[in-house]
């Protein structure tokens, strides 16, 4: 329990410095972008090379994944039965509301966790790949065909995980670890110090948009609120559940399957609304109030389970 609530503070201690760069004026909004671009673009590929370079793929991607996708699954089916029935949503809408009550933000806020909380960037790699390999496709084709009128295409959406550079930074690592090959100095010393920037960088930028950013008001606080209970409590509770009663996890696999899956809304949720000029407000405040909750959310899970 003391070295999990202890990453805990390591991570908010180094957010807290990017709000109070922000605060003073040494970090802008245009710092955020840039520290989040370099992290995106090139730090946080080259970490997955090298983390998952040495991975033991069998135990990461096997019953953690299952577990974590029962867990977006619940969640994603709950919110989807929701905007059909009660919220009367029409197909745009309703893809970016199940993206806010199931996509967890991996990238941003899972890497940092599963290496600070839970010693191994590795652990974050079954939801990373699931997302970005599978529902981001998915559902950017859905909302490509509902906003456009293209009918769905197949091709379409499997090509688009080969333009995300954490896919492809995380398939590299992949099979570096299936085939056993080792990068050679030249290539593995730059990978792991530009990798070393991917973890910092991340949270000085989040602690940044902290400081700056604005929450606002949802034209819905009922749906947002039960995207909250999606996100923050049915996703987590499935992936305990299932990791602990139906996989047997050991302690670290369950933790880290719980943790994972009760991270906040990932901020690129918005990014995908406003580039589709759908569900805007909504995706915004799940990602605001999420961001919020997930805090005793976590150190809940720590406490129980740590």
């Amino acid at each position: 329990m003391g070295g999990v609530v202890e990453g805990f503070v390591t991570l908010g201690v180094v957010i807290g410095l990017g709000a109070l760069l922000a605060h003073v004026g040494v970090l802008d909004d245009h710092s955020r972008v840039l520290l989040s671009r370099i992290s995106f673009f090139v730090a946080s590929p080259a970490l997955m090379v090298t983390v998952l370079g040495h991975a033991d793929v069998a135990a990461v991607l096997s019953r953690p994944l299952v577990a974590s996708a029962a867990g977006v699954l619940v969640s994603a089916s709950l919110y989807a039965v929701t905007a059909r029935l009660v919220l009367h949503h029409d197909l745009a809408d309703a893809v970016v509301g199940t993206l806010g009550s199931s996509y967890v933000n991996a990238g941003n806020l899972g890497l940092p966790v599963a290496a600070y909380v839970l010693g191994d960037a590795a652990w974050v790699a079954p939801t990373l790949l699931l997302q970005l390999l599978v529902l981001q496709p998915v559902a950017l084709a859905l909302l490509d065909h509902a906003t456009s009128g293209r009918r769905f295409s197949p091709l379409r959406a499997l090509s688009r995980p080969a333009t995300n550079p954490l896919t492809v930074g995380s398939v590299l690592g992949l099979v570096l670890a299936v085939t056993g090959l080792r990068l050679p100095g030249v290539v593995r010393d730059p990978l792991e110090l530009v990798g070393g920037m991917a973890v910092p960088a991340m949270l000085i930028a989040y602690g940044v948009s902290l400081r700056s950013g604005r929450g606002g008001h949802a034209s819905s606080r009922g749906e947002v609120a039960w995207i909250a209970v999606l996100k923050l409590f049915a996703q987590p509770v499935t992936a305990y559940v299932v990791g602990r009663f139906l996989l047997g996890l050991d302690h670290a696999g369950l933790l880290a399957v719980t943790v994972i899956a009760g991270l906040p809304t990932a901020q690129n949720i918005f990014v995908h609304a406003t580039r589709y000029g759908r569900g805007e407000v909504v995706a915004r405040d799940a990602i605001f109030v999420t961001t919020l909750a997930s805090v005793p959310v976590l150190l809940l899970v720590a406490a129980v389970l740590g």
